[in-house]
């Protein structure tokens, strides 16, 4: 009879034009959780609640919900929303609320226009990697990795992309084994090692060792 009851409850709240949380989070793509924090904030309130407690909001509150989305997007905190929102209407004078609204927008402006210039050098360098790697896919070496260190392959550019060339220069490459068996590239020799470039074999002599005469 209850579950009725509330059936019957809900549908007339649909023909008032009246929202439950739930239906205010599926038009909006919010959690109810969301939506409680928003309410907690002071950023949406209920128009009124049902005799069983439920939420009901209006269906300006699908609008609110996508400001306080958008304004969060271009990265003001809820808790900036919400001082944002008490400022504006505890203002004495319009034009000042104007003025700091305005001050805001163009500061979130500058930031995003900064991230986007970021995001297309992060584009560019990624499509850099991309275009190297291309040739890669037809390599038919039976190499490790070490080869493609000395890779004399075409790849259509003068170097190695930024991201490729870090992790070809990794702090491990002076371990990893030699590109070519019998074949020692002259930066994988340490200088304390003792290893260095085959000179002539030193002369054999017959010449005895001299005893030494020093005390012990």
């Amino acid at each position: 009879m209850r579950k009725g009851m509330n059936r019957t409850n809900h549908i007339k709240e649909r023909r008032t034009g009246l929202l439950r949380i739930g239906d205010l989070g599926r038009l909006t793509g919010k959690t109810v959780r969301a939506l409680h924090l928003y309410e907690e904030l002071g950023l949406l309130k209920p128009i009124r609640r049902t005799s069983g407690g439920f939420r009901l909001y209006e269906a300006g509150a699908i609008e609110r919900v996508r400001w306080i989305d958008l304004l969060n997007a271009t990265g003001v905190s809820l808790h900036e929303i919400q001082h944002l929102v008490q400022a504006w209407w505890s203002a004495e004078l319009g034009p000042e609320a104007m003025h700091e609204l305005r001050g805001l927008f163009q500061r979130k402006l500058d930031q995003t226009r900064h991230a986007i210039r970021r995001h297309q050098q992060l584009e560019r360098e990624l499509l850099e990697g991309l275009s190297y790697l291309e040739t890669c896919r037809v390599c038919g070496t039976r190499e490790s990795v070490a080869g493609c260190i000395t890779c004399q392959q075409d790849h259509g550019m003068p170097g190695e992309p930024v991201l490729v060339a870090g992790l070809m220069s990794s702090p491990d490459r002076a371990v990893r084994p030699a590109a070519r068996a019998g074949f020692v590239r002259v930066e994988d020799v340490h200088p304390s090692s003792g290893l260095g470039v085959a000179g002539p074999a030193p002369e054999r002599s017959d010449r005895k060792p001299e005893r030494s005469h020093s005390l012990p």
